[in-house]
């Protein structure tokens, strides 16, 4: 059945009977897809029926569908087009890991970020009634997005602004570790009278045929009919108190009641919300019992549920390991040291601190700028939080930084995690902008590890008395040290190190960026017979000035290379640097160039910045030739 659709118009023309063996079919699918090309697993299956009603009840591409965190989104992208092409997902040059305007017009809204949904579903809602548009619009939040900031700030002005938005609500109890905190168990609580429902639109019907429903009317009789709901199923309802109708909850994966329910509802005048409960990973056992593990499982055998797991054996660890064991190595010896992360404590390890010491641990949900603020309070009462938010994900807590940690000069340890390209997630995951936007923010330290060896020490230099707000940015995926466990050293703020000398070139480094040009320098050396000086400057700010000074007085050609944008990141600090000071050098910069860089592994996407150890020697080629 799946084999003959191509659009949701093809979907149209089965009868609801035969929509289960579709289902069915597309959830095979997926579980053949991603068993053998890795990628965003078990949330795609938790929506394949709500996905197919969706698409079988609405009008779509002319209909907005807005998937709020793309990863929800493998059937819609099967079922749009891309059936085909599908298993190019993630992979370079083939079909995105989130949804995409540019991709797919089926894509109403990009679907990286959690919780924007509401807001630009809403926003579209608002544009189209305006425009007199005969269109309607659907916002898909689940996976504890709805613990995000942004997505309150949509379901407030939904509540006063005129508009026909429906918001379905995917409740399965889960982000991508256990959903946290009190919306969640609300949530899973929550419950209403179906009986209710049906009354009550009846009632509002026969007032729309008698005229009586004048918008200040309605109000007045939906606040009444609030407090009728809240008497009879003994609680408040949160949405309906924001005058936003609630129905719900229903069984997500019965599409054929999911069908009837978007029917009866699609039409009807105001926002409104669909409370649907899933499962995550729904249809394939293992992915349903372990939902945390199975959220991107990597290769695994489809028939068994055995996760290909690659030997690791004698490889070094992966950088949030090392992050997560030193983290309670540090705790344990200091009792004031505090974990903080936004639903991310698999991730990026902290969970390791959470087994040991689960009083000092904290999962605060999906909310990045409540994580910078929330370690900021703990700080400002002489705790020491390390905050670890990926990179990509710290731009959400910008001003919480500046505003409530960087003003104060709070000992707040941020460690971001996946810094730089981070491979098929794309380029809303990837972390390239940390120390461009990070840098201008005064009395804030920024280091970057060459190596797992350098993250620890960084890490227990940060924690020390005086340090004040401290960032140390790192990659994601393994190092380069298989030893890894160094002793723990303070390190000099602001202060670099030499790796090697030569007369004829100085090359700059910061970051695991620096193992790379290593092995660069050695082939550029060989094949000219020049010698270079490798500076790790390990600080971003403050920049190293005696190197500065000494690479200034001694050559006339510098390279710098990092993981991240050029415009605003260490090689502008050092071109800034020379600048004010009147240096005659030439400066040649590496590292992301000005565009948002697609999907692909960090090896191909290092290629195609020029980054890789051949992008490197070409540089310092063009540089000789100079």
């Amino acid at each position: 059945m799946l084999e003959g659709i191509d659009t949701p118009t093809d979907m149209k023309r089965l009868k609801p009977e035969q929509l289960p063996q579709l289902c069915a079919e597309l959830r095979q699918d997926i579980i053949d897809e991603v068993s053998k090309n890795p990628g965003h697993f078990g949330s795609s299956l938790g929506v394949v029926e709500l996905t197919v009603a969706l698409h079988y009840v609405f009008d779509t591409p002319h209909d907005r569908i807005v998937w709020d965190v793309g990863h929800q989104a493998y059937g819609h992208k099967i079922l749009t087009g891309r059936r085909d092409a599908f298993c190019t997902n993630r992979k370079l040059g083939g079909v995105r890991p989130f949804p995409s305007p540019e991709e797919s017009e089926y894509d109403a809204f990009i679907g990286g970020h959690a919780s924007n949904s509401i807001s630009a579903a809403l926003g579209m809602a608002v544009a189209n009634k305006r425009e007199e548009k005969k269109r309607r619009v659907v916002a898909v939040i689940g996976d504890g997005s709805m613990s995000g900031g942004l997505a309150f700030e949509g379901l407030n002005n939904a509540s006063i602004t005129p508009n026909n938005l429906l918001i379905i609500l995917n409740d399965n109890d889960m982000a991508i570790d256990r959903s946290v905190g009190g919306m969640k168990q609300y949530l899973v609580d929550l419950n209403t009278s179906r009986w209710y429902n049906l009354w009550r639109y009846r009632v509002s019907q026969k007032f729309m045929e008698w005229g009586w429903m004048t918008l200040k009317m309605k109000k007045r009789i939906l606040r009444f009919n609030n407090s009728l709901k809240a008497l009879f199923s003994n609680q408040q309802n949160v949405f309906e108190g924001m005058d936003i109708r609630y129905f719900g909850p229903v069984d997500g994966h019965n599409v054929k009641n999911l069908v009837q329910v978007l029917d009866t509802i699609k039409d009807m005048e105001g926002p409104k919300l669909l409370h649907v409960h899933t499962t995550k990973g729904k249809g394939f056992a293992p992915a349903e019992q372990a939902a945390t593990v199975w959220h991107a499982p990597g290769i695994f055998d489809k028939e068994t549920g055995e996760r290909i797991v690659s030997d690791t054996e004698g490889l070094p660890p992966l950088f949030q390991d090392v992050f997560g064991r030193t983290l309670l190595e540090l705790a344990t010896e200091n009792p004031r040291i505090v974990g903080v992360t936004p639903a991310m404590p698999s991730g990026c390890s902290m969970n390791i601190l959470m087994k040991a010491m689960p009083e000092r641990a904290f999962d605060v949900g999906i909310a990045e700028g409540h994580a910078v603020t929330f370690s900021a309070g703990m700080a400002k009462e002489g705790m020491l939080p390390f905050c670890n938010i990926y990179s990509s994900f710290m731009q959400r807590a910008y001003d919480n930084l500046i505003h409530d940690v960087a003003i104060l000069k709070l000992p707040v340890v941020l460690c971001l995690d996946r810094a730089g390209l981070v491979g098929e997630d794309g380029p809303t995951h990837h972390g390239a902008f940390d120390m461009a936007y990070l840098r201008p923010i005064p009395g804030l330290t920024i280091a970057a590890p060459m190596d797992e060896h350098e993250l620890r020490r960084l890490m227990y230099t940060a924690q020390l008395e005086g340090k004040g707000p401290f960032v140390i940015r790192y990659p994601r995926g393994r190092g380069v040290k298989v030893d890894w466990q160094c002793p723990l050293v303070e390190l000099p703020v602001g202060k670099g190190r030499k790796l090697k000398g030569g007369k004829d070139i100085a090359f700059l480094s910061i970051g695991a960026i620096g193992n790379t040009a290593i092995k660069a320098i050695a082939r550029f050396e060989q094949k000219t017979g020049l010698s270079v000086a490798h500076y790790d400057m390990r600080f971003l700010k403050p920049l190293d000035e005696e190197i500065l000074e000494e690479v200034a007085a001694h050559f006339t050609r510098i390279v710098t290379a990092e993981d991240g944008v050029l415009q605003g990141g260490m090689g502008t600090a050092v071109l800034e640097y020379m600048a004010d000071r009147g240096y005659g050098v030439h400066v040649s910069r590496i590292g992301i160039p000005d565009k948002f860089i697609e999907h692909g592994n960090v090896r191909e996407l290092h290629r195609l910045c020029g980054m890789d150890e051949e992008g490197i020697v070409q540089v310092l080629m063009k540089c000789k030739a100079d």
